[in-house]
């Protein structure tokens, strides 16, 4: 999306001539007005690919203005104005001067000259993404289709560019998406709804993913592969659907060679997955898809190396030595496959490593991996990045990518519901990789891709181009998205909504209020917000839904059903549960009956009125085209359930300290800042219970031994005695989880913490429930008046959210955000 939204409100211009040029608009094109519309010209021989988008785009224009562009082919400009579009190696753009288009992967150029439009590509992908830029700027969503937000009439539409056109080319060269944990939704919807006919995931429901995919700029698939979904390679049409949209073909870290074990490996008659004892069986079986990918033409990357199957341990290893050594074996083994089955140099057939889990363990003990294959870093499933490429792994010539999670089934507790994890989180994680060199391959794991339309997009943006969300413009990235789907007039106070959804989020996940765990599955308990933070939340969230409410009124009627799934339901969800639980534990804590039973009833109404978003989302919505697509309840995990109210839990009693005596400091309202070399302090819009947590800047890692940066800050105190000083860090990770910050006070009290936690250890777990790693440091205050804390780090990627400082032994769970 980028900055391209901007231009949304100057596209209805009324124009009296084809073209109109003045001093101060050089670079408008008039697509149509209700006199004549421009003609689209392509190769004869265009690819079939380019012929659908261009159709795409000539329908688009025809919703928007009831004119339909002619599409004629030709071998050579017959001098008529119109829009060229095609490759630049086609006849069409033989006297064309892009040059710099020549070989180039998936880049694109728009630009208009004499009196025409050219949208030209360096191959077919680059094209495409060229038409569906152009239609984006003309205030077309790629959210047409899976986010119904359909096309508003227009009398003039008009293309306003840059005066010198835009060239673009994508940061980072696989974009993909992971589709996962899809039984509760996506593979539902296709067998019940969308694809009776095949009764699953297939290739009707992949042509519109691959659809939404290149209208994002993204070229991808890891194709679903629960136990709930057959084999992508098992339904006829999956893998021709993926040739027709010039989609790459790969597989998640559990699934080398473009495998899916939990559906094709039959342990019946093949045997155990175990490579010590049964290899012969497991390469017939790598090689018998190598085979169908060759003979199909299908463009892949193979996911290498060995796992268990569906996300466990390699099967047959006594240890973690015995894993890594016949990891290397098997990697050498399906190099010779490769090589053999394409007949080409393995150098040039993409393949990826992905240090997930156990395999992170191997590669930290010294696993060889080959200079050519792209090493694929992993989060910790909850968006916080384990690994960066360090400097030697960054002249890897295979180069480095990121598998990052905008949904997860697993410990400490599943997040498949809503989809709230926040852009600057995702803005700071990714950018820090990319600028690590890890820009090889991104591949986001979306779940059912609804409900994450607006961060998938938040990320594809990123992949497309890095530089195109700037720290200080997550904001406006996010008002240019609500502009675009909905209309300028809302895009202010959509863009708020959203972002305090988000910021609310933060603190705890809409899935996480229950208090409960998976693996094992544990039950529901009262909330560790005090009385008044719990009322506080009831109240921020009652303030979105009555904003949203106010809202309804001003979006276009084309609209109506985007604006229910895009803001409506994940906002007034989110607020329901929050009511269910936080209600709940209001009850339990008041002595008057009548209020205890008006918080009961109040708690109950949270749960009908999930039920009943619930219903709508599925029955009413968009006249049911997303029927069983949405889930209240996926895994029927205990959060989701009516609470008993008959079952009373006794909770213990805290006497609470007033609000007067907690001092609350964001990360950004510092006093003074210290960097060293070229590093400075920076806030990141949009980022941690903040909206504006701070690290260092670039993020280029470095690690700093002597002279270190520091943050300041100052407060006051009108009382002395026996306090605490709470910092709350973003819970990141460091490639040899050594993040450490010293916290000092008044230059007479100081101690070093050690930030990061290990892998599923209760305070990571803590941590990643929380999105916040906690430090407190006591201190005796002798002296009332003015204060001050510095902070000190180690190294680059430490991030700071919020300081509180507390009268001994009144921790609360929020620091609030005012």
């Amino acid at each position: 999306m980028k900055n391209k939204i901007q231009y949304s409100s100057l596209l209805i211009l009324f124009f009296t001539s084809h073209l109109f040029w003045s001093q101060e608009s050089k670079s408008s094109f008039l697509i149509a007005d209700k006199n004549k519309v421009s003609t689209i010209y392509i190769d004869q021989n265009a690819d079939q690919l380019v012929v659908w988008a261009v159709n795409e785009l000539a329908n688009d224009i025809q919703e928007i203005t009831t004119q339909k562009p002619a599409i004629v082919k030709t071998q050579k400009s017959k001098g008529e104005n119109g829009i060229y579009i095609g490759q630049i190696n086609e006849n069409l753009f033989k006297n064309n001067k892009k040059l710099n288009l020549k070989g180039a992967w998936e880049k694109f150029s728009i630009s208009t000259e004499k009196n025409n439009l050219y949208i030209v590509g360096s191959d077919v992908r680059g094209t495409v993404f060229g038409i569906f830029e152009t239609a984006e700027r003309l205030g077309i969503s790629p959210w047409k289709w899976w986010a119904d937000v359909n096309n508003i009439k227009k009398e003039t539409l008009v293309l306003t560019l840059p005066t010198e056109g835009i060239t673009e080319s994508p940061s980072v060269q696989f974009r993909g998406i992971f589709l996962n944990d899809e039984d509760w939704g996506l593979q539902p919807w296709a067998a019940k709804t969308f694809e009776k006919e095949t009764g699953d995931i297939g290739p009707k429901t992949y042509e519109k993913i691959f659809q939404l995919l290149l209208r994002l700029k993204a070229n991808t698939i890891w194709p679903a592969m629960h136990e709930s979904t057959k084999a992508f390679f098992h339904i006829e049409g999956n893998k021709e659907m993926a040739q027709k949209y010039h989609i790459l073909l790969g597989t998640s870290h559990a699934e080398p060679m473009l495998r899916n074990n939990v559906d094709e490996w039959k342990k019946e008659t093949m045997g155990a997955f175990n490579y010590f004892t049964n290899s012969e069986n497991i390469n017939k079986y790598w090689q018998g898809r190598l085979n169908e990918v060759r003979d199909s033409k299908a463009e892949a990357v193979f996911t290498m190396g060995m796992r268990g199957v569906h996300d466990s341990q390699m099967e047959g290893a006594k240890n973690a030595e015995e894993a890594k050594n016949m990891v290397e074996k098997i990697i050498v083994k399906q190099r010779e496959m490769l090589a053999s089955t394409f007949k080409k140099p393995i150098t040039s057939i993409p393949q990826v490593l992905i240090p997930y889990k156990e395999v992170l363990e191997q590669y930290n003990k010294g696993l060889k991996v080959p200079e050519d294959i792209t090493l694929m870093w992993t989060d910790d499933n909850y968006g916080y990045i384990r690994r960066i490429s360090n400097e030697k792994e960054q002249k890897r010539i295979g180069g480095g990518g990121i598998y990052y999670h905008l949904s997860y089934w697993g410990r400490p507790h599943d997040y498949l519901w809503l989809s709230s994890m926040q852009p600057g989180l995702i803005w700071s994680e990714m950018s820090k990789a990319y600028a690590n060199g890890d820009k090889k391959m991104w591949i986001v794991n979306v779940g059912d891709i609804k409900p994450a339309e607006y961060d998938l997009e938040f990320f594809m943006d990123l992949a497309w181009d890095i530089n195109s969300i700037k720290p200080d413009g997550i904001n406006q990235h996010l008002k240019n998205w609500a502009a675009r789907e909905f209309n300028d007039a809302v895009a202010n106070d959509v863009s708020n909504v959203m972002s305090e959804y988000y910021r609310l989020a933060m603190l705890r996940k809409p899935e996480f209020m229950g208090w409960s765990q998976t693996e094992p599955t544990t039950q529901i308990k009262p909330s560790e917000f005090t009385t008044e933070e719990a009322k506080r939340r009831i109240q921020l969230y009652d303030q979105l839904v009555e904003k949203v409410n106010g809202l309804s009124s001003s979006i276009p009627e084309e609209r109506k059903d985007a604006w229910f799934q895009l803001v409506v339901y994940p906002v007034k969800a989110a607020a329901y549960i929050n009511h269910k639980f936080l209600y709940w534990k209001l009850s339990l804590e008041s002595k008057d009956q009548a209020e205890k039973e008006k918080f009961e009833n109040l708690s109950k109404e949270g749960y009908r009125q999930i039920e009943e978003l619930t219903r709508y989302y599925n029955t009413e919505m968009s006249n049911g085209k997303w029927a069983n697509m949405m889930s209240m309840a996926p895994r029927k995990l205990p959060v989701f359930d009516a609470i008993k109210y008959d079952n009373p839990i006794k909770i213990e009693e805290k006497k609470e300290a007033t609000t007067t005596e907690l001092i609350a400091i964001q990360a950004n309202h510092f006093s003074a800042t210290q960097g060293v070399k070229n590093y400075q302090w920076k806030a990141i819009e949009g980022f941690g219970y903040s909206n504006a947590a701070i690290t260092l800047f670039p993020l280029k890692s470095s690690y700093f031994e002597t002279e270190k940066p520091s943050v300041t800050y100052t407060f006051e105190t009108k009382n002395t005695g026996e306090y605490e000083i709470e910092v709350r860090f973003i819970p990141t990770h460091a490639n040899d989880s050594n993040h450490q910050a010293t916290v000092t006070f008044d230059s007479n009290t100081s101690k070093t913490f050690k930030l990061n936690s290990y892998d599923r250890d209760a305070n990571w777990k803590a941590n990643v429930l929380r999105n916040a790693a906690i430090v407190s440091l006591p201190v005796k205050i002798e002296n009332t008046g003015k204060h001050t804390i510095k902070i000190e780090v180690n190294q680059t990627g430490i991030v700071i959210d919020q300081l509180a400082i507390y009268p001994k032994g009144q921790k609360k769970y929020e620091i609030p955000f005012k």
